[in-house]
């Protein structure tokens, strides 16, 4: 049956505009609304422009559902304020809600599931459930695509920056924590000394003792809206503080602990600083260490386990056979996989399940995945048709 599909925001990328395009040309019926002027920059063609408050939003949005009878929402972060509204708009209207965002396994992999994220996920937590969902799904093969940073850092600076003119839409008010200029000068002045801090990161690496072990804490952007809306914390001091912490209760004597900074932080905070001073407080200064860069995998697979609030670090432990604890709500919390105990508990965790570990992962990949980039070919062809094929044929959450 043809359907009518609205597009809300979606990544920075041509991605839905090219999804819209193979819809049309399948029979289906297409609309976007654009509420800032980022969002015109990435959609070509009829779309309506909302420039009303975000407090008239839900009235607009649930009498446009009703006109132009939208059988479908597919938008990106579930948690920006107008999307929130929509998605409530859609349910009561009898709209499907398909949410997109860069993949739980990464690198060349993209979500399109039904509703929401993480917590918000339909995906089971039910360990037998997922072993027989996985039972004939192929493995997950390694990368087949290249995405492009400079196209991706380029067309994020646009869209941002274009976003501070206060015409054509007044008010439009970003979901950004930081103005986008000191960001993107930080964010340009970090990768400038990456060189020198992969020294220092691998440095400190052959400074640990031998035989010691060691754990890593993986930072998240604080701008990450899984900060924000899956977990309890405003930023990353709290749980930083919390890891360093529960470290220095009872963690093992002989072991360190290896705060790792996300590889795109601008550097608004001084983490260096934070961390020691947090360490200090704790009395584990000599065996807390910060790190600006590094080989995460090798953190990994060479340490006894990872802690992070909830990134897709833990699904890369996974794979890898480490144990991760989750601080807030993630995808793969689930008995087996993550450690489910107090913190505490935690220094001591046995690996994953090694046969639900691959069974999760083959599941997610087949349910709540398709494979591609964003930003670069082939990889955003070979994602713009899957999703047309998972759209079309309301596949979304389903192999």
């Amino acid at each position: 049956m043809p359907r009518s599909i609205l597009f809300l925001q979606g990544p920075i990328s041509p991605f839905f505009h090219r999804i819209a395009a193979g819809l049309r040309a399948r029979g289906h019926a297409t609309h976007r609304i654009n509420v800032c002027l980022g969002d015109k920059l990435f959609w070509r063609g009829p779309a309506t422009d909302y420039r009303g408050t975000l407090e008239a939003w839900p009235a607009f949005i649930a009498k446009f559902l009703a006109r132009h009878a939208i059988t479908d929402v597919v938008l990106l972060g579930e948690q920006r304020p107008h999307h929130r509204a929509a998605i409530i708009a859609a349910r009561a209207a009898g709209a499907f809600v398909t949410v997109t965002d860069f993949g739980y396994i990464r690198p060349d992999w993209i979500i399109l599931e039904q509703d929401g994220l993480n917590r918000d996920s339909h995906f089971p937590r039910d360990p037998a459930t997922i072993l027989e969902m996985a039972r004939d799904l192929p493995p997950v093969a390694g990368r087949l695509y290249q995405d492009s940073f400079n196209r991706q850092a380029i067309w994020d600076m646009a869209f941002h920056i274009a976003n501070l003119a206060p015409w054509p839409f007044p008010h439009f008010e970003s979901f950004l924590l930081h103005h986008p200029a000191p960001a993107y000068l930080g964010t340009g002045l970090q990768l400038l000394l990456r060189g020198r801090e992969t020294r220092r990161a691998a440095a400190t690496m052959a400074a640990l003792p031998k035989g010691a072990p060691f754990w890593t804490f993986a930072m998240q952007m604080e701008t990450d809206y899984s900060i924000r809306a899956y977990s309890h914390y405003e930023g990353m001091d709290e749980p930083i503080g919390e890891a360093i912490e529960s470290f220095a209760r009872a963690a093992p004597r002989d072991g360190h602990l290896l705060v790792k900074v996300h590889p795109l932080d601008p550097g608004l905070r001084n983490w260096r600083k934070r961390v020691g001073r947090a360490a200090a407080a704790h009395g584990v200064a000599d065996r807390v260490h910060y790190l600006g860069a590094g080989d995460l995998d090798a953190m990994l697979r060479e340490g006894r386990g990872c802690i992070t609030v909830n990134s897709t670090v833990g699904i890369r432990a996974l794979q890898l056979g480490s144990p991760v604890h989750a601080l807030g709500d993630a995808l793969y919390r689930i008995p087996g996989l993550a450690h489910g105990g107090a913190l505490d508990e935690f220094w001591t965790a046995p690996p994953p399940d090694t046969v639900l570990a691959d069974a999760f992962l083959r599941a997610i990949a087949a349910h709540l995945h398709i494979r591609g980039v964003y930003y670069a070919e082939p990889g955003l062809t070979a994602a713009v048709d899957a999703a047309v094929d998972k759209l079309e044929s309301g596949r979304i959450g389903r192999p």
